[in-house]
Formats: C-alpha cells, structure tokens, sequence
C-alpha cells in the first residue's frame, strides 16, 4: 500500500471581506472542497492553511486562489462557484492562463437583483452568439443555464432601453396533459407550465417591478399557442421546451419576428415529451434552418450544468444508459 505523505500549505489573503467570502457562511466553501479533494482547511487569522497530499493540496490552492480573483472582480461566491472553480482549474488549461484569459474577455449580464457571470466557457460562448445574432438555439440538458441566461440578457436589454417588452413563451402541454381537464381558469392552467420562467424574472428583478412591468406589457409571459397571428416588434423573445412543439408551431413562432427584435429558442432533444411518431418542431427547425448563416447555435453539455454537481453526473449516466441500449441487438 502507497501511503500519501501529508504536508500543510498556508495562502495569505490581503482582503478580510474577501477571505470571509471565500470561506462562506458556516465555513460551507472550505468544507465543500475539503470533501471533494481529502484535504483540511483551517483559518488562521487572513491564512488559509491547506493540509493533505502534496498533489491535491496544490490543486486546492489554485482553486482558492481563482475563487479569491473572482471576488475581486464584484462576483458571488457560492457553492455553485466553487464547482465551477473546481471545474475550470480542473481543466488542462493553467490557472495564470485561464484568469488572464477571462481578464481579457469578461462577459456579465446586470440586471436590477444581479450581475450575472458565465459559470462556464461555454456558457460565455452563448452570451456572445446573444449578442451578435437576432435568431440563436441554445440547446442542452437541464441545468446548463441555457434560458437562465437567455432570460437575463432579455432582462438587461430592457432596462437598458434598447426593447420595449420581454416576451417568454412555452409550450403549454407536455407529456400529454390537456388543459381542458386542469382546474381553474386559464391563467390557473397555464401558470404551472411557466414557473420556471416566473422563477427567473424574480431572480433579475424586484418582485413588485416584475409585478409592474408584467401589468403595463414590457414583460409577458404566455403559451406558445397565444403567438399565432402576432408580429413581435421591439421585443426580445423567448421559446423555452421548444423540443416540445410540433414542426408547425415552430415554423409559426419563428415567423413572429418583427423589426428591432431578437428570438432565442432553448430545448433539450432528448427530452421530447410529443407524443410517439410525432416530429419535434426543434428538431425540424435545426434541419430546415441549417443553411441559414445569420442563425446563432449553441449546445451546452453536462460539464455546463450549473446546479447540484449530482445533475451533471445524472444526466451523464442516462447518455452511456441509453447509448448501451442502442448497441443491444434485438
């Protein structure tokens, strides 16, 4: 048996604030990372002192030290941060090279609550496709921040005065639900069915502007089916699940985009909850539209994903489950 020689490290930090940061509230950073690398980290005064494996002690540094540069940049330190530390550091990229790089090219989002970062290079990538496209697919699995991100650069268009109103839209009825047997009026059966999109509006916004705003019309949240017959002008435009519209919903909402607007239409192909043998309008739009140059693309994968970093090792466990099924000769 190789016994790992244990030795300790220490890192000073000029920024009390920012040790603080680092360490976060009940010490939950420092203990997040002493379990993903074996290691123990202690305070002493403004030091870190890093005890383990030479190999992961040093790694560990390097990732306090990027999460130390991103507070100094005005960005949060949360759980989520440090996983993506972990991840960028964690990359055959440097930690001199990946921080000048980003220094070079910082990309954010405001918005009244936050600012919001990339947590990934891909999902900086996404920002700039946002940025110089009228008509961008973010495609993904769950939790790579693809509407996430769409919604924010919406939100910081708005209060920047470059569109008048926000609209985000869903399809309404996913895995074969029908509204006619939900409770309630209208608004009632299709409120669950845009949650999410509720939920990111409160993040970018007060509460009581998100209230006003949606009252006077900058900002709309409704089902796909209430776009027929419409031409969104001076909007930014959001078509979330569109792997669960059919090919002439999608061909219909694209066709919505009016002048001085921008269309971003996120799904997850391998989440088409269509009936069986029905075509998925994301899918018959990737293929109809793939000539058109000034269209933006982008596919987020598992190592995007911004939430517990269980869902990244979920999502990666369904591709090798299904690709194992596919191989089975039957």
């Amino acid at each position: 048996m190789i016994i790992k020689k244990e030795q300790t490290i220490f890192i000073e930090f000029d920024n009390n604030q920012g040790l603080l940061a680092l360490v976060g509230p009940q010490d939950r950073n420092i203990l997040h990372i002493e379990q993903k690398f074996g290691v123990s980290i202690a305070l002493r005064g403004n030091k870190l002192a890093i005890s383990g494996p030479q190999a992961e002690i040093i790694h560990v540094k390097s990732i306090l030290q990027y999460l130390f540069s991103q507070f100094l940049k005005g960005k949060p330190l949360e759980i989520e941060d440090v996983d993506t530390a972990i991840r960028i550091v964690g990359a055959s990229v440097s930690f001199d090279q990946e921080s000048s790089a980003q220094e070079e090219n910082e990309i954010s989002i405001p918005t009244k609550r936050r600012t919001v970062f990339p947590r990934s290079s891909r999902q900086a990538e996404y920002i700039k496709i946002m940025q110089t496209h009228d008509l961008v697919f973010g495609l993904g699995p769950a939790g790579t921040g693809k509407t996430y991100l769409a919604v924010a650069y919406g939100v910081s268009l708005l209060l920047s005065g470059q569109i008048d109103r926000i609209i985000l839209s869903r399809p309404a009825v996913e895995a074969g639900e029908k509204l006619g047997f939900l409770p309630g009026d209208m608004r009632e059966k299709v409120d669950p069915y845009l949650r999410p999109l509720y939920d990111a509006l409160h993040d970018m916004l007060p509460a009581e502007q998100v209230v006003k705003r949606m009252s006077n019309g900058e900002i709309e949240v409704a089902p796909l089916a209430f776009m027929r017959g419409r031409t969104l002008s001076n909007a930014f435009v959001i078509l979330d699940e569109a792997q669960n519209t059919t090919p002439i919903q999608m061909k219909m909402f694209l066709t919505r985009l009016g002048i001085n607007s921008q269309m971003v239409i996120t799904g997850d192909l391998t989440q088409v909850d269509l009936p069986t043998g029905v075509l998925s309008g994301l899918k018959d739009a990737l293929r109809a539209l793939e000539g058109v140059k000034e269209i933006g693309y982008l596919t987020l994968g598992e190592e995007d994903i911004v939430r517990h970093s269980l869902v990244s090792k979920i999502v990666y466990a369904y591709d090798q489950y299904k690709n194992r099924l596919n191989q089975i000769d039957y």
